[in-house]
């Protein structure tokens, strides 16, 4: 996984540890190997070694969660196998509840604190399952883009220019504004869809002078976004490569995409058309467009094209 992507996703659905699955594929692998080999201490522990049954019963739930361990930790499927031990956990609950009507004294006391432990331990999986799930839908609607341009100007001028964020909606033709709020802080506005206009706050995590700049957008935006832009000098002197890393999760999830597709508006022909634009600004000082291109491949801009002209001064 890429450094964008990590800082992107806990974006999406709150912090979910990458460790998570790992750790319940340990919960497994420990209660299984435990109720393998010794099925008869733990059956005398949990309040049930009065039971015959209870010594094939044990090793039975052994088994189910060494395969849980195998589906958890070997990292394919995990929300799947996270709610596989929800469904284990359900099974011993009725089972223990069973058990706890038949019993008394000292080994109903044993069931019970045996069924108030597997109860903590299903409200765990449950949680945990649901995390998963989350973060799985989570990459499932970010939008992935790296696309690059070639920059007749040094590193060192590229890095400039995008370092001062103040200067990106002089190429990013659907920023309205971005503030800086102090080195790495920044307010942006940006007009989507429909005319809507969308607002976050973003931070550079990552700054390295004439080399790149890594930003995301802080918690609570309607739009969480992160990206990285390599200034990489390219060969044969020819000036820098600029290449950037995006990632970005629409309002609507993959709906979203294709409504702004429809009005001319496809997130990757926009970031292809800034960097156009980017390059028109560090070569010449401004940028010169037509109605049609590069600002976008709508029928209405199609059919009111213009001869090309510089940008208005209001918007460089």
């Amino acid at each position: 996984m890429s450094r964008v992507e990590t800082v992107l996703l806990p974006e999406l659905d709150g912090p979910v540890p990458a460790t998570l699955p790992s750790a319940l594929g340990l919960l497994s692998l420990a209660l299984g190997v435990g109720a393998l080999v010794a099925p008869g201490p733990l059956a005398r522990l949990t309040g049930v070694d009065d039971s015959p049954a209870a010594r094939a019963v044990l090793p039975a739930i052994g088994l189910r969660e060494l395969g849980s361990a195998a589906g958890l930790l070997g990292g394919r499927r995990p929300a799947g196998w996270a709610w596989s031990r929800v469904a284990g956990d359900a099974m011993d609950l009725t089972v223990l509840g069973r058990a706890l009507a038949d019993r008394h004294g000292e080994r109903r006391r044993r069931v019970a604190l045996t069924t108030v432990a597997v109860a903590g331990i299903t409200a765990v999986d449950v949680l945990s399952a649901m995390r998963i799930g989350r973060a799985r839908r989570a990459r499932a609607r970010v939008i992935r883009m790296e696309i690059a341009v070639t920059v007749n100007r040094s590193p060192a001028e590229a890095y400039r220019f995008w370092r001062d964020v103040e200067n990106l909606p002089r190429f990013m033709a659907h920023l309205e504004s971005v503030r800086a709020d102090d080195l790495r802080r920044s307010h942006w506005v940006a007009r989507g869809p429909a005319g809507r206009h969308v607002e976050w706050d973003a931070e550079i995590i990552d700054d390295q002078p004439n080399k790149s700049i890594t930003w995301r957008s802080l918690p609570g935006t309607g739009v969480p976004n992160a990206g990285r832009v390599r200034f990489v000098p390219a060969p044969g002197d020819r000036g820098t490569e600029v290449r950037v890393e995006l990632r970005y999760a629409p309002p609507a999830g993959a709906l979203g995409r294709t409504v702004a597709k429809l009005f001319g508006e496809e997130p990757e022909q926009q970031v292809r058309d800034d960097l156009r634009r980017f390059k028109q600004v560090l070569e010449t000082g401004e940028v010169v467009r037509s109605e049609s291109s590069p600002n976008g491949i709508s029928v209405r801009q199609q059919a009111a094209q213009r001869p090309a002209q510089p940008l208005p001064a209001s918007r460089r």
